[in-house]
């Protein structure tokens, strides 16, 4: 069986340097590293009076790890905007939370190496439980200044709307 239907030529899997975040309907700018979409399925295990020595396993609750986004400090306000409506500390007494519209459904999205759009996963519920606006500073590095952005969700699906595409072929050079 080939692991790609509509492009059979195709042997290699999908690199991972290629995406979008979208949030609010738009790409969210600069993002540089999103960590893998992780669930875990507690394990519940019983056994009836009668039965062998040996207990019996099922399925128990089911935990979606958060998801952590990274992007180089620039003058894009959507980290910060998104941060300050789970707690805003210069709002005052009664009025740190915005209850309306802190939660968002956030979208990744995966791109072949030639930019087409392969895989999309939809994270529902999200919020910002950590947000780091600058990061450590050192007179004698070399690095980006990288924020980050830690999403709590309730869990995530992908968009099976999102079709594997047709690859344009290499020209010959």
């Amino acid at each position: 069986m080939t692991q790609f239907t509509v492009n059979a030529q195709r042997f290699d899997p999908y690199k991972t340097f290629k995406f979008r975040v979208k949030w609010d309907g738009h790409v969210v700018a600069g993002i540089s590293r999103v960590s893998g979409l992780k669930r875990t399925t507690a394990v519940v295990e019983h056994r009836e009076g009668g039965d062998p020595s040996s207990s019996r396993k099922s399925p128990g609750q089911t935990e979606y790890a958060p998801v952590t986004l990274e992007r180089g400090v620039t003058h894009d306000t959507a980290f910060e905007e998104w941060a300050i409506k789970v707690v805003n500390s210069g709002a005052g007494l009664g009025n740190e939370v915005s209850l309306r519209d802190f939660r968002k459904d956030t979208v990744i999205e995966l791109l072949n190496e030639a930019g087409q759009l392969v895989l999309a996963y939809k994270l529902f519920r999200c919020w910002p439980s950590e947000y780091v606006a600058l990061p450590d500073l050192y007179s004698d590095g070399e690095t980006v200044a990288i924020q980050t952005l830690v999403l709590q969700n309730e869990g995530w699906a992908r968009d099976t709307s999102v079709v594997e595409p047709h690859e344009p072929a290499l020209s010959p050079g």
